[in-house]
């Protein structure tokens, strides 16, 4: 078993690379707008937002677990951006990212991420 900070620094690095595409789908060609939109998707603050979301009946007890214990694992990292609930909470969502990139199904990967940026958008059911 991977622990939760691994698992949230991997999660980080894949987020980011769906995001990018995402941004790039929208059809941004210049590198400082791009980096302003992936921003909206990437804050800690959004990051939370679409946990929590994700965490009332989305996820399945294996991911709720896992965001449980991620969410709780003691750290000494500090966001400048963040209180430490809302970095909790956005180092769980990366946990649960890295934790299903590790996995063989990519399905339930690109599942959680693009509900968690309907969550962001404001766009979810």
């Amino acid at each position: 078993m991977i622990n939760t900070t691994a698992l949230a620094f991997l999660g980080d690095a894949v987020y980011e690379v769906y995001i990018r595409k995402h941004v790039l789908e929208k059809g941004q060609q210049k590198a400082d707008r791009m980096h302003r939109l992936a921003v909206k998707y990437v804050r800690a603050e959004s990051q939370a937002k679409a946990v929590r979301r994700l965490m009332e009946g989305f996820l399945t007890e294996e991911e709720m677990a896992l965001v449980k214990r991620a969410r709780n694992h003691k750290t000494s990292a500090r966001s400048r951006s963040a209180d430490v609930l809302t970095y909790k909470m956005a180092t769980a969502f990366e946990a649960l990212v890295g934790f299903l990139s590790l996995g063989e199904d990519r399905e339930r990967l690109e599942q959680v991420v693009f509900q968690a940026v309907k969550i962001i958008e404001g766009e979810e059911q």
